[in-house]
């Protein structure tokens, strides 16, 4: 049984905006292993870059690009709650939020084909 609160689009911009910082988080330590390959072994470098070409890696940073801008603007929707007065519009914000993300994504994956 779904619960009515779970319902809201509110709530549904709070679990986005959770699971996108999860993602975040779980990119990062392969983030800085790509890094310290930079660093430390310039061949297995170049295989891994060469291996970012394919269209599933692709997609993947498409992916990864969203879930920074949701991250973000859900973020900012956050901070304007606790520091604007409260409006009735937060669905309102949180929709253009990830509107916003979704075109960020969008412009990503067109610049990255």
């Amino acid at each position: 049984m779904i619960r009515p609160h779970r319902q809201h689009p509110l709530w549904l911009a709070f679990m986005l905006h959770r699971i996108s910082g999860v993602c975040l988080a779980l990119f990062l330590p392969v983030h800085f292993v790509v890094l310290g390959l930079a660093l430390n072994d310039a061949a297995r470098l170049d295989g891994f870059l060469n291996w970012t070409e394919a269209p599933l890696v692709k997609a993947a940073e498409t992916g990864l690009v969203f879930m920074l801008a949701v991250h973000l603007f859900g973020g900012l929707r956050l901070l304007a709650l606790e520091f604007l007065p409260w409006s009735p519009r937060q669905k309102t914000y949180a929709a253009v939020a990830t509107a916003v993300s979704v075109f960020v994504a969008c412009g990503f994956s067109l610049n990255v084909l």
